[in-house]
């Protein structure tokens, strides 16, 4: 009896030893955890190189018509799947503040009426999708060779369009005959001198007793004599 009791309590002994702590499977107790290896890619923190036949060319259209022919583009492209070849269409433009009839707008500008910008891999397919497109007079570039925009080009115009302040359009030029129509020099007439287009002012060379003195003054308070 005493014999059968010890055989029961050693069997339990071994149950409790084989037994896997909770929450682990019996597998995690038979095999010793191994870290997970990574396999490295290679690619981490490189870039996808562009491909170098990517390139920005100018074509041209009618004034007026940027927006449209753009569109027409877009549609060939995608109708003829050369989406590979020709990758982006900009027609450039930026928001000027512009002064009429004594007042101060923003108002969205071409900035090279009549051109359009398009990324892409210039061949015989891609070249004969554009150059046939609605509207596209023809490419920019010496003889009958379109010419890519160098990277510098390519970088200030860039620059450009995504500058968030806009410029002030400017219908006054150095040596115009103006009379201000505001302030406290209102009434006076006068030559432009300077135009500080940044700020929206001008210099302008009055008469003060017979003697020239030069003003600053407020665009939007200038007029044209």
């Amino acid at each position: 009896m005493a014999d059968d009791q010890a055989r029961e309590k050693e069997l339990e002994q071994v149950e409790l030893e084989d037994t896997p702590p909770l929450g682990e499977s019996e597998d995690a107790v038979l095999a010793p955890e191994k870290p997970i290896e990574e396999t490295p890619t290679g690619t981490e923190g490189k870039q996808e190189e562009k491909d170098p036949r990517r390139k920005w060319y100018v074509i041209h259209s009618y004034s007026g018509y940027e927006q449209k022919v753009k569109k027409n583009l877009e549609h060939r492209v995608e109708s003829m799947g050369v989406k590979d070849k020709i990758f982006k269409i900009i027609v450039p433009t930026e928001e000027a503040i512009e002064f009429k009839n004594g007042q101060k707008k923003v108002v969205e500008r071409r900035i090279f009426p009549g051109y359009i910008l398009v990324e892409m891999i210039l061949d015989e397919e891609s070249w004969y999708v554009v150059r046939n497109t609605p509207g596209v007079t023809g490419f920019v570039g010496m003889g009958n060779k379109p010419t890519p925009l160098g990277q510098d080009e390519v970088d200030r115009i860039m620059k450009r369009l995504e500058s968030e302040e806009p410029v002030f359009k400017v219908n006054i030029r150095i040596g115009d005959k103006v009379r201000i129509t505001e302030g406290p020099f209102a009434e006076f007439t006068g030559t432009v001198d300077e135009i500080y287009a940044d700020k929206g002012k001008a210099r302008v060379r009055v008469s003060f007793f017979g003697r020239e003195t030069p003003v600053e003054v407020e665009l939007l308070q200038l007029e044209r004599t």
